[in-house]
């Protein structure tokens, strides 16, 4: 049974850092890209980084580029994602999601899913 679990959201002041987790158990999961997305209310989800099962690969979007950093440690089964210099548009549910296929998770079409993370920045 595949599970994806995320962790590490919540209510940060503008300018300051969170890290964001990712378990997902029941996949040999350096055979997955995996990527974070994001939620805001009244907006549509949209891709914010990924990288490939390996980790030597990782895309951003151009929003979080220099701010943002995705890594994994497939050793155990987690993937990352390190928030700096966070901003109030940054505020959002953050979904994390693992596919074999590379373009599955820039379209969004990954075949696994977590439930998501809550992230509030503040002004």
């Amino acid at each position: 049974q595949v599970q994806v679990v995320e962790s590490g959201g919540g209510l940060v002041q503008a300018g300051g850092s969170l890290r964001l987790s990712c378990v997902a158990s029941g996949l040999t999961l350096r055979r997955y890209a995996m990527g974070w997305f994001r939620q805001a209310p009244g907006k549509e989800r949209e891709i914010v980084a990924r990288i490939s099962g390996s980790g030597s690969g990782t895309s951003y979007a151009d929003s979080v580029q220099g701010r943002f950093t995705i890594s994994r440690d497939n050793a155990k089964n987690t993937m990352y994602l390190q928030m700096n210099s966070l901003k109030p548009e940054d505020t959002a549910v953050y979904y994390c999601a693992a596919d074999q296929i590379w373009d599955r998770l820039r379209t969004g079409m990954a075949g696994y899913w977590g439930q998501g993370t809550q992230v509030t920045v503040s002004s």
